[in-house]
């Protein structure tokens, strides 16, 4: 049987309504911690995909309106909490080992306003703590394996500094992790808040 012929009698899903609208923003949130941004866009998504059956609302069946009163109510009920978000993507992405501008970078495509962004901006200590992170798990610097005949190789220092550079890491904490050969120190000055030693 072909698929033209098994598929002959069945509909798509329903446009969206109110109710429907509502139903899919409230299973949204239910699985998925996230931003106002996210699910607007999560919810224009569908009503693209699905149409609009509104009953006339929100400036005759506008979806517009309806979504965003929509997000505006879940904001005020808690259910989307964008500071809780972005503490929470803030700090996971400090744990594997990520700079303030990709931890910047990322709130900012997420819809988090600057604002927040500001708030969640890591200070020194943390920066120092998650660039260490990611040299521990790449091996960069005094945290390679064997240094050997590669410790004075420019050409693998280039490549380590620009890897934390991608990771968002300022240069100045990136030259001093790869161009470091004693970890113990590296470890201790990752814990000072303060000062160059």
């Amino acid at each position: 049987m072909s698929d033209k012929r098994r598929n002959e009698g069945r509909k798509g899903p329903p446009p969206l309504n109110q109710t429907r609208l509502e139903e899919l923003a409230l299973a949204y949130v239910a699985r998925f911690a996230t931003t106002q941004a996210k699910l607007r866009l999560y919810l224009q998504r569908k009503a693209r995909e699905r149409g609009w059956d509104g009953d006339g609302e929100h400036g005759g069946g506008e979806v517009f309106g309806a979504l965003e009163e929509l997000v505006g109510r879940y904001a005020e009920k808690g259910y989307v909490d964008d500071a809780a978000w972005a503490k929470m993507k803030a700090g996971s992405l400090l744990r594997r080992g990520y700079g303030a501008r990709r931890v910047g970078e990322a709130l900012g495509q997420a819809g988090v306003n600057e604002d927040l962004r500001a708030e969640q901006r890591p200070g020194l200590g943390e920066q120092r703590r998650a660039a260490l992170v990611l040299a521990r798990r790449r091996r960069f610097g005094p945290f390679a394996v064997q240094r050997g005949d590669s410790e004075d190789d420019p050409k693998l220092r280039d490549k380590q500094l620009a890897a934390m550079l991608r990771a968002g890491h300022p240069l100045d904490i990136a030259r001093r992790i790869v161009e470091s050969d004693d970890a113990d120190a590296l470890e201790e000055w990752g814990e000072s808040e303060f000062g160059d030693d």
